[in-house]
C-alpha cells in the first residue's frame, strides 16, 4: 500500500481539488446544487488526478525520461517498486473507477428525459478528460513530449474543469465560473511549468521537448511570469465580481513564487515551489466557497 501512495502522489491532489472548489464556489447559491453530486465530483477529479499520476510515472519510464539525471523525486516504476505491468492494470483499473463515478454523478445531475443531451455532451468531455490523463506521456506521440501540456492543464484544468463543475451542480452560465476558471487554469500551468523548468536539462536529453525545452531555462522564466501574471489578473478579477476580496490573499505566494524564480538559477531548487503554487490555488478556491466574511 504504501508503494502504490507514494505512485499516486498525493501531494498532487490539493491542486485537483482547487478545480472543484473554485468551480462550486460560483454554484452553491443555485437551487440545483447537490452536496452529493459536488462530493462525487470531487472523487471524479481526484480519480483523473491520480490517473494522470500513475499514466505519467509509467509513460516517463517507457520512454526513458525517468532517470539517474532526474532532478525531481524518483517515480515507482524506475525505482523498481512496481512493475510496467502492474501500473498497466492500475491505470486501466483507475480508468475504469474514474468513468464510473463520472457516469453517476452525470446521471444524478442531468439524468432526466429533458437533459439527456447535456449528459452526453460532459460524458464525451468526461471521456476526453480520462484520454488526455493518459496521453500526457503514455503511449505513442504523447502530447506532453511536443510542448503541449500547458495548453492541455490549462484547458483541462481550467476551463473545462472549472466551468464544467459549475455547470454540473448549477445547470447555468456563470461569468464568475469563468474567471475562476482562467485563475485556476493559470496556476496549474505554473505548477507544470515550475516542473519542466525544474527538470528541463534532463527532459532535453531525452527528448521531452516541453515549452522550456523549446525556449531554454531563462526565457522559461519570463513565460513563468507571464503564467503568474494571467493568474494574478484572475485572481483580481474574480475577487472583484465575488466582490470576496478575502481571495486576494494567496496573491502574495504568487508573488512570492515569481520573486524565487526571478533570482533562482539551480533548477533542483525549484521543487519546493511546486508545493506552494498549488497550495496557492487551493487557498483561492476554499476562500471563494468560504467567505472569510462570514466569520466576522
Amino acid at each position: 500500500m504504501k508503494k502504490w501512495l507514494k505512485a499516486m502522489r498525493l501531494r498532487t491532489l490539493p491542486l485537483a481539488s482547487s478545480v472543484v472548489f473554485a468551480g462550486a464556489s460560483t454554484a452553491w447559491s443555485s437551487p440545483n446544487f447537490s452536496v452529493s453530486i459536488f462530493s462525487l465530483l470531487w472523487l471524479t477529479v481526484l480519480l483523473l488526478q491520480i490517473l494522470s499520476n500513475l499514466a505519467n510515472d509509467y509513460g516517463d519510464y517507457a520512454h526513458g525520461t525517468d532517470n539517474d539525471q532526474r532532478v525531481g523525486p524518483k517515480r515507482s516504476v524506475q525505482a523498481g517498486e512496481i512493475s510496467p505491468k502492474q501500473m498497466k492494470g492500475a491505470i486501466i483499473l483507475t480508468s475504469l473507477l474514474a468513468l464510473i463515478v463520472g457516469l453517476c454523478t452525470l446521471w444524478l445531475s442531468f439524468g432526466v428525459t429533458s437533459q439527456l443531451i447535456m449528459m452526453l455532451v460532459f460524458t464525451i468531455l468526461g471521456l476526453a478528460s480520462i484520454a488526455a490523463a493518459i496521453k500526457y506521456t503514455a503511449g505513442k506521440n504523447p502530447y506532453g513530449y511536443k510542448g503541449l501540456g500547458d495548453l492541455f492543464v490549462f484547458v483541462f484544468f481550467g476551463l473545462i474543469g472549472v466551468i464544467g463543475v459549475h455547470f454540473v451542480l448549477a445547470h447555468s452560465w456563470s461569468w464568475g465560473a469563468l474567471w475562476n476558471a482562467l485563475t485556476i487554469g493559470a496556476l496549474s500551468t505554473g505548477v507544470l511549468n515550475l516542473n519542466n523548468l525544474r527538470d528541463h536539462v534532463n527532459d532535453k536529453q531525452s527528448g521531452k521537448n516541453t515549452i522550456v525545452v523549446h525556449l531554454g531555462f531563462d526565457k522559461g522564466k519570463f513565460y513563468h511570469y507571464f503564467i503568474l501574471t494571467i493568474a494574478a489578473l484572475g485572481m483580481i478579477i474574480s475577487a472583484s465580481f465575488s466582490q470576496n476580496w478575502a481571495a486576494l490573499i494567496p496573491l502574495l505566494i504568487v508573488i512570492a513564487n515569481g520573486l524565487k524564480v526571478m533570482t533562482t538559477q539551480d533548477p533542483a531548487r525549484l521543487d519546493p515551489e511546486l508545493k506552494k503554487l498549488a497550495l496557492a490555488a487551493l487557498f483561492f478556491s476554499i476562500l471563494q466557497l468560504i467567505p472569510l466574511s462570514i466569520f466576522f
